[in-house]
């Protein structure tokens, strides 16, 4: 799989010294003692209710209050720029029970957006899901396999308009790599590239059936509804197995082309945590995945399990950056 991420700064808290308050060298602990399990947390959703990153945190808030891992686990939204804003957030908060929902848009977004804060300035947690994104055409369009729109961008570049969401978002990166794995050099792309950004999967959608662009990306949750209707026609995803939601489209693997792409989320806390904070807070984590009431999250949302932590989900982190960076500069949104 392509790698991309690594995240946020966090200040230094003050140690003070006082009749009711405890002193501690760097983010300070809810709890009596560093490193003892928390009883409470708070979970930042950087961005609106309602979309993946919301709908991520707050099932994950129900499950670890629902399973008694914590008493309470609240939640609180703080929108903006592709996430960037909540990042940002992080980077000064002095509690270090606090938990950050994020993933591959917020990768993309801080290179775009010239984020002074970086993931590689928080504390990287675990990575807890992935969704596949789809590749799909109007169902009167010309193209009846991935093959037949690559090879009409290849032939004729920007004249092939392709739908998806925010600037530098899962959707234009597998946009970009995914003609960099059909043979468009890295040079060439941004000038082969013809994509179109929108807010959100309806917009697209209207875009799609309006004839307005001639294929759109998102994630298969987005457009599911509008396939099994009929009024889409879904030419692959980008996992490395077909979909459930959609378990007759061939993947892109499956269509001959060498790239698995999935829209992943994990959590990060503030970066000064000390290592006891920190495995305090990745079994905390740990014990929430692991459960059976996250396993039906899992499968009431179409999400992948892709639980890991520590170290290793570090290391991906790192990759994923890298992976978007090297992809962004390519497709011409960042120098």
């Amino acid at each position: 799989m392509n790698p991309l991420i690594r995240t946020a700064a966090i200040a230094v808290a003050t140690a003070v010294a006082g009749t009711s308050l405890a002193a501690c060298s760097s983010v300070n602990s809810s709890d009596s003692s560093s490193g003892a399990a928390p009883t409470s947390v708070n979970i930042v959703v950087p961005a609106d209710p309602g979309g993946g990153w919301d709908q991520t945190g707050r099932a994950f808030s129900e499950v670890l209050t629902g399973e008694k891992i914590v008493e309470t686990a609240s939640v609180s939204n703080v929108p903006g720029a592709g996430g960037t804003v909540g990042l940002a957030q992080l980077a000064n908060e002095t509690d270090a029970n606090t938990l950050m929902v994020m993933g591959l848009v917020m990768v993309g977004a801080i290179e775009t957006n010239k984020s002074a804060t970086k993931l590689a300035d928080t504390t990287p947690i675990a990575k807890l899901t992935e969704e596949q994104e789809v590749v799909v055409v109007p169902a009167d369009s010309k193209y009846q396999t991935i093959n037949d729109l690559v090879d009409d961008i290849k032939a004729n570049g920007q004249d092939v308009a392709i739908a998806g969401g925010s600037a530098g978002g899962t959707d234009q990166i597998l946009a970009g790599q995914l003609l960099k794995a059909v043979g468009v050099a890295p040079e060439d792309i941004a000038k082969s590239l013809n994509y179109v950004p929108f807010d959100g999967g309806a917009e697209s959608v209207t875009a799609l059936l309006g004839n307005k662009v001639d294929a759109g990306i998102s994630g298969v949750g987005e457009y599911a509804e509008q396939i099994k209707a009929g009024k889409l026609r879904a030419l692959a995803v980008s996992g490395e197995e077909p979909s459930g939601l959609l378990p007759d489209v061939p993947t892109l693997t499956d269509e001959g082309i060498d790239l698995v792409l999935t829209n992943w989320r994990g959590i990060v806390a503030p970066g000064d945590l000390d290592d006891a904070d920190r495995e305090a807070l990745t079994d905390l984590v740990t014990e929430a995945a692991e459960s059976d009431a996250w396993g039906k999250v899992l499968e009431t949302n179409d999400w992948d399990d892709a639980f890991m932590a520590g170290d290793e989900f570090d290391t991906y982190v790192d990759g994923e950056v890298t992976s978007a960076q090297t992809t962004l500069k390519e497709i011409g949104l960042v120098q």
